[in-house]
């Protein structure tokens, strides 16, 4: 999926941007979270409960910060 609820938050991805961004009141607004390209073109989002996951157009990569930062897995 592009877009998931996480911490009592959603979080999506921006494909226009190629960022990730969340939204704390039901998606009426969006803030912008991460918009580092290293980690290629995001293309979905999944969550274990203690950590993001996005498969990128570069692999996958995990975000322990709720999509801040991204590590290469």
């Amino acid at each position: 999926p592009q877009i998931i609820s996480s911490g009592g938050e959603l979080i999506r991805i921006n494909a226009t941007k190629n960022s990730i961004e969340r939204s704390t009141n039901g998606g009426v607004s969006w803030a912008p979270r991460c918009v580092s390209s290293s980690a290629g073109d995001f293309l979905s989002l999944a969550s274990d409960g203690s950590k993001l996951l996005a498969t990128t157009s570069k692999g996958l990569y995990t975000s322990t910060n709720r999509g801040i930062s991204w590590v290469r897995r």
